[in-house]
């Protein structure tokens, strides 16, 4: 059973990384014009400053953390950046008006994100030479 699971985890990292990564690349090479537009959404946390770092942050986040979580390597901590970016995509989508059904594309995704922050990235990563727990 707990090869199946491996496998499973897998399966999850692999595709949803490389999903992330494809979906990730467009808003990192769009520049400081494209981060700048991803960044103001934090304006809706309260956060207003830099919204060009935290748009760079969201962009770097779903790319290299779709390569980290596709190879299991940082899984964790890409997990966790990704959840935290999928938070804001909800927050952004519930107060724009777009209701649960815009919402729950992100909404699904901070959900896979928290499991494989859980999780880990299972035996079948690149990670798993790595002692310590936080860097597979």
């Amino acid at each position: 059973m707990k090869g199946s699971l491996d496998v499973g985890i897998f399966v999850l990292r692999l595709g949803i990384g490389i999903i992330f990564a494809i979906h990730g690349y467009p808003k990192l090479s769009g520049g400081p014009g494209k981060w700048e537009g991803l960044g103001q959404t934090m304006g809706m946390i309260g956060i207003t400053f830099l919204p060009v770092f935290w748009g760079f942050m969201a962009a770097v986040s779903e790319f290299a953390g779709g390569i980290c979580l596709a190879a299991g390597a940082f899984s964790r901590i890409a997990s966790g950046l990704m959840a935290f970016t999928m938070l804001i995509a909800t927050v952004m989508h519930l107060n724009s008006g777009h209701g649960f059904q815009g919402a729950a594309h992100a909404m699904s995704m901070l959900v896979v994100f928290i499991a494989l922050l859980i999780s880990g990235p299972g035996r079948l990563a690149l990670g798993s030479a790595f002692r310590n727990p936080w860097l597979r």
